[in-house]
């Protein structure tokens, strides 16, 4: 996984750096270094990633809700 598709399942995921260091209980150094290609995404953690986006990916966001005011 390149740091940029590691980026875009973030974004897909609407997931901070932050959000990935908690989920996976982690230092948050650790994720800024494989985000910024210091260091390689590990295969296991990139296709749990990839699983994870393209589940969002695939099953959209409904915009039935947009501009929904609650009234």
């Amino acid at each position: 996984m390149t740091p940029a598709r590691f980026a875009d399942c973030l974004a897909s995921l609407r997931w901070t750096r932050i959000d990935l260091t908690c989920a996976l209980q982690c230092q948050l150094s650790w994720v800024e270094a494989m985000e910024s290609g210091q260091i390689e995404i590990p295969e296991e953690l990139a296709a749990w990633l990839e699983r994870l986006a393209n589940c969002h990916e695939v099953a959209g966001i409904p915009t039935q809700y947009r501009d929904f005011a609650g009234t």
